[in-house]
C-alpha cells in the first residue's frame, strides 16, 4: 500500500500524520511522498485470472468531433489519419452487466499496470480495497503535441469536446467492435456518470478534469498527474474568449473552480517535485507544479472530495509515481461506488 505523509492541512478532521495504511488509502487532503520508491504488488502480475485484450482503430476522417483538420492544426505538425483504442475487459466482468468503465487518454499508457490492478483487486478479499470490474478503454491522442497540434486540441482545449468525443463515438466504437462482440455478445457499458472515470498525465491529466469539469452528466472520477493545468490552450482557439489562460484558469485570478458551483466530482492531482518549469514565474503561467499546488488549494477551498500527491525527487509523468500509486489511486478514486 501506497505510505503518505501529510502534508499540509489534512481534509475531513484527520488531525495527524500518525495513521495507519487503510486510513492514508481512504482519505482525502494533501500528501506527501518519495524521495525513496516502491512498486506496489497490486501493480504486478501475481498470477490472478486475466481478462481479455482488444485493439482497434477509429479513422480521423469517419469522426464528426476530431476528424484532423482544424483551422487551429499547425500543418507542420503531424496528425494521426487513424488513432488506436486499447481495451481490457477484466475476468470478473460479466456479459450482459452494464460495466462501470475508466477512460486513459495517451493509449496504451499506463494501461499495463490497470490490468494488474485490476486482475489483483476485483478479487481483493479486503472491503475497503477492492476495484469494481471496470472496463479500461486506453485512447490514442491524434498525434504530435503542444500548441497547433491535435493533441494539443484535443486535451488542452477548455471545452466539453474531449468528454462528447468519448461518449458519443469511442464508447459506441467499444461495444459494436466485432472482435469484442464476439467475445462478450452482451457487453454494455454504464450510463451513469458515477461509473464513469478518466485518467491522464501531463495535458490528458487537464483532459481529464476538463471532461469532468464540463461534462460532470458524462464523467465524475478524475484521475490527473503532472496535471498541465497551464495555459497551453492555442492562441487561436474560439475558448480563448472566455479562458483566455486556458487550463491556468482553473486557479488564475478569475478562480474558475472556486467562483463555480460545487460539481459532483471526485478529483485525484499530482505534481512531481522536479514538474516541468518548476522555477517560472507566476506570469508565465507556465509552472506545473504551482498550477497543481493552486489546483489543490481551489479544490479544498471550495470543499471537493479531492486528493492532491507530491512526489519527492521525480520527474513529469515519472514512472516510479505510477508504479507506487496507481493501485491506491484507483482505489481512492472508486471508493464510494455500488
Amino acid at each position: 500500500m501506497l505510505q503518505l505523509t501529510l502534508s499540509g492541512a489534512p481534509a475531513h478532521g484527520e488531525d495527524t500524520p500518525a495513521q495507519t495504511p487503510l486510513q492514508h488509502l481512504l482519505g482525502d487532503g494533501n500528501f506527501e511522498i518519495g524521495p525513496d520508491y516502491t512498486t506496489d504488488p497490486d501493480l504486478t502480475d501475481q498470477g490472478n485470472p486475466k481478462g481479455k485484450s482488444f485493439e482497434f482503430e477509429m479513422r480521423l476522417a469517419d469522426s464528426k468531433i476530431f476528424r484532423g483538420d482544424d483551422a487551429t492544426l499547425d500543418p507542420k505538425k503531424t496528425v494521426r489519419t487513424a488513432r488506436k483504442v486499447f481495451v481490457y475487459v477484466p475476468a470478473a466482468y460479466q456479459d450482459g452487466t452494464k460495466a462501470p468503465l475508466l477512460i486513459i487518454h495517451d493509449g496504451p499508457a499506463r494501461l499495463d499496470l490497470v490490468r494488474n490492478a485490476l486482475d489483483n483487486l476485483t478479487i481483493s478479499e479486503h472491503p475497503d480495497r477492492r476495484l469494481p470490474p471496470f472496463i479500461a478503454i486506453a485512447v490514442q491522442n491524434g498525434g504530435d503535441d503542444s500548441y497547433g497540434s491535435e493533441r494539443g486540441l484535443e486535451y488542452d482545449t477548455m471545452s466539453d469536446r474531449l468528454a462528447r468525443f468519448i461518449n458519443d463515438e469511442v464508447l459506441p466504437a467499444v461495444v459494436n467492435n466485432s472482435e469484442i462482440r464476439a467475445a462478450y455478445p452482451n457487453i454494455a457499458l454504464t450510463d451513469d456518470p458515477d461509473g464513469r472515470a478518466v485518467m491522464g498525465c501531463s495535458s490528458g491529466g487537464a483532459a481529464a478534469l476538463t471532461m469532468g469539469w464540463f461534462r460532470p452528466d458524462l464523467f465524475r472520477r478524475l484521475i490527473t498527474y503532472s496535471g498541465t493545468f497551464v495555459d497551453q490552450q492555442d492562441e487561436d482557439a474560439a475558448e480563448e474568449a472566455n479562458y483566455p489562460l486556458g487550463a491556468w484558469e482553473y486557479h488564475s485570478g478569475k478562480k474558475l473552480i472556486e467562483n463555480s458551483e460545487k460539481k459532483p466530482l471526485r478529483i485525484f492531482t499530482h505534481v512531481a517535485e522536479n514538474d516541468l518549469r518548476n522555477q517560472d514565474p507566476a506570469e508565465t503561467y507556465h509552472n506545473w507544479v504551482m498550477a497543481n499546488r493552486r489546483t489543490a488549494a481551489a479544490l479544498a477551498a471550495k470543499d471537493y472530495d479531492y486528493r492532491f500527491v507530491f512526489s519527492r525527487g521525480t520527474r513529469h509523468c515519472d514512472q516510479k509515481v505510477f508504479k507506487q500509486t496507481l493501485a491506491d489511486t484507483l482505489v481512492w478514486a472508486w471508493q464510494g461506488y455500488r
